[in-house]
């Protein structure tokens, strides 16, 4: 009997898979049998150079797609060129994202623009390309990445906050409308996680974080990846419209 997380077969699209959690999720998902798109905005040769060395430890087909979630003409090349070439999507994981830090009174327009059309407009645009091809096939599961700050805020993060919220919101109507064409729609939450985007942060900022965890440690990207192979595989073949934490007991 195969696994539940057995992924033999599938195609995934993993958005903003380059590095941190999604190059996490790329690499478990590969290794429990999918072939998996990897999309990215920046170092398209490194997209490339990831997609040849797991095809060639694989041997099976990886692809590399460079492009902006934000930009919906860009989104609807990338799902044509990826039916070309695979003729399907079985999983999406929206993970694309950016964080930057402002308080109220310091939070720019260009700021603004910038991290709704990444976070918000970027994961709907998905959403609506993956929706569409997953139907030709019968269903799929779409997991987006949202954050601990999107369903508690914090102080300075009011615009990542805003966009991390925004994401839950279209979670849970897109799980609404698609669940009866067998489409699955779910999101992932983290909290303090290891990455490149929470090493910039100030000590002060670090340690106050670290104090605010119940396990009383980081969160590593592989923390997450499970969660999101638990929710892109049959082992979570009954949920939808689900918000799942993964923060170590965080508290903001």
């Amino acid at each position: 009997m195969a696994s539940l997380t057995d992924l033999s077969g599938k195609v995934v699209l993993v958005t903003g898979g380059r590095r941190g959690i999604g190059r996490a999720c790329v690499d478990l998902l590969a290794a429990q049998g999918a072939s998996v798109a990897i999309n990215g905005l920046h170092e398209p040769d490194v997209l490339a150079e990831m997609a040849a060395g797991l095809q060639e430890q694989y041997s099976r087909p990886f692809w590399a797609f460079p492009g902006d979630a934000a930009d919906p003409k860009a989104v609807t090349q990338l799902y044509q060129e990826l039916f070309k070439r695979a003729g399907r999507l079985d999983i999406l994981v929206a993970n694309a994202g950016v964080m930057e830090d402002a308080l109220v009174g310091m939070i720019t327009p260009k700021q603004s623009t910038h991290t709704l059309g990444v976070n918000v407009t970027g994961v709907i645009n998905h959403i609506q390309a993956a929706a569409r091809l997953m139907q030709r096939n019968g269903g799929g599961s779409i997991v987006a990445m949202t954050s601990i700050v999107g369903r508690f805020g914090n102080k300075g993060q009011i615009l990542y906050s805003a966009s991390k919220a925004a994401v839950i919101g279209a979670v849970l109507s897109a799980s609404k409308e698609l669940a009866g064409q067998n489409i699955r729609v779910n999101a992932v939450a983290p909290g303090f996680i290891d990455t490149d985007m929470t090493a910039s942060l100030p000590i002060a900022a670090r340690e106050k974080m670290m104090a605010a965890i119940g396990m009383k440690r980081i969160g590593h990207v592989d923390d997450v990846a499970r969660v999101v192979l638990f929710l892109a595989s049959d082992l979570s073949a009954y949920i939808t419209g689900q918000i799942l934490g993964v923060d170590g007991g965080m508290v903001l």
